[in-house]
C-alpha cells in the first residue's frame, strides 16, 4: 500500500492523488519527489559523483562481484519475488543486473538524488523510479524484496531506515543489505563518501532484530583482499590532504583483473554456503 504523506489514506500510485485529502506528490526533472526539499542536496553523498560511478561500475571488479553475491542470495532465498525496491539505487547498476535475470520481477528504484535517477533511467527504462529519503517511506506492506547496498552507512538515522524498511516490506519479504564493515579499516576515504560509521561485526545483525527482522544470512564479503585493503587505508590515514574518494576506483587492468579472480574465489565459497567471518563489507538477508 502506499501511503498519502499529508493524511496517512492509501493511494493507488506514486503518481496520484489521494483520494481523501487531494494531496498529490510533486515532480522533480520528471521524477515523483516524495522528498523535493533533499532532491538536489540531500547531504550523505557527493551528488555530482553519480556521472563517475556510472563510468566505471560495469568494470571495476568489486561492483561486479558485489553484484554476483547479491543475486546469489536473491535466487537462494527469493528466487520468486514479485517485486524488488532498491533503496538508494544510485545509477542503476544493481537494479539492472536484477532485472536481467528476475525478468518476470516488477522493478523500482528509490534514490535521494535526481541526479542519479536520470543515470539509473537509462539503464532500467522499464522500471518504476521515485525521489525519495530512506527515512520517511510512504509504503506499507508494498514489496516482496527490498535492498539497500552501501546505503546506510550514509545515515545518521540508520535504525529508523530499518524501521522504514521493514514497514514497507510483505509480511515473509526479504531485505537484503550491503555496508562497510571494521572501524579500524576508517580511513579518509570514508571521511570524503561522508561516511557515518562502519559497521562492527554483529552491528548490523542486531539493528535488524531490533527493527523486527528475522537474519537468514550473513557474511563478510572482500575477506580475502583484507590485508590489501588494511594497508592501504593505513598509508591513507597518513596523508595530509583529503584524497579524490573516488580514487581507489582507478586502478590498473591488470590489477583490476587478478582482484577480481580472487574476489570469485570468495564468491565460490559463498555460494556453498560458507559465510566469512571478517572482510571490508557485511552483506545480510533477513526477512520480516
Amino acid at each position: 500500500m502506499i501511503v498519502c504523506c499529508k493524511c496517512a489514506h492509501s493511494i493507488e500510485g506514486i503518481a496520484s492523488c489521494c483520494p481523501q485529502c487531494g494531496w498529490q506528490a510533486p515532480q522533480i526533472d520528471g521524477f515523483v519527489a516524495f522528498a523535493p526539499d533533499l532532491a538536489h542536496e540531500g547531504g550523505g553523498f557527493h551528488a555530482d559523483a553519480f556521472e563517475r560511478l556510472y563510468a566505471q561500475e560495469n568494470r571495476h571488479f568489486w561492483f561486479r562481484v558485489r553484484n554476483d553475491v547479491i543475486l546469489t542470495l536473491l535466487h537462494q532465498f527469493s528466487a520468486t519475488m514479485k517485486s524488488f525496491f532498491e533503496i538508494g539505487c544510485g545509477t542503476g547498476y544493481v537494479m539492472n543486473a536484477v532485472a536481467q535475470h528476475f525478468p518476470h520481477t516488477k522493478i523500482f528504484g528509490g534514490e535521494l538524488f535526481v541526479n542519479g535517477l536520470h543515470f539509473a533511467a537509462q539503464r532500467i527504462p522499464t522500471a518504476e523510479f521515485m525521489q525519495i529519503d530512506a527515512r520517511y517511506m510512504p509504503f506499507d506492506a508494498e514489496f516482496s524484496v527490498i535492498g539497500m547496498f552501501d546505503v546506510l552507512e550514509h545515515i545518521a538515522e540508520d535504525t529508523l531506515v530499518l524501521q522504514s524498511a521493514y514497514t514497507a516490506l510483505q509480511p515473509g519479504g526479504f531485505l537484503i543489505c550491503s555496508v562497510p564493515q571494521h572501524q579500524w579499516l576508517w580511513s579518509n576515504v570514508d571521511d570524503y563518501a561522508k561516511h557515518q560509521r562502519r559497521y562492527q561485526r554483529g552491528e548490523l545483525e542486531q539493528k535488524t532484530r531490533d527493527a523486527g527482522f528475522t537474519v537468514l544470512r550473513s557474511t563478510s564479503f572482500n575477506s580475502l583482499l583484507l590485508p590489501v585493503m588494511f594497508i592501504s587505508r593505513l598509508l591513507q590515514r597518513k596523508q595530509m590532504s583529503s584524497p579524490d574518494g573516488m580514487g581507489e576506483f582507478n586502478i590498473s587492468p591488470l590489477v583490476n583483473r587478478v582482484c577480481e579472480w580472487i574476489l570469485r574465489i570468495e564468491l565460490w565459497f559463498i555460494k556453498r554456503g560458507i559465510n566469512f567471518p571478517v572482510g571490508g563489507s557485511r552483506i545480510i538477508i533477513v526477512q520480516k
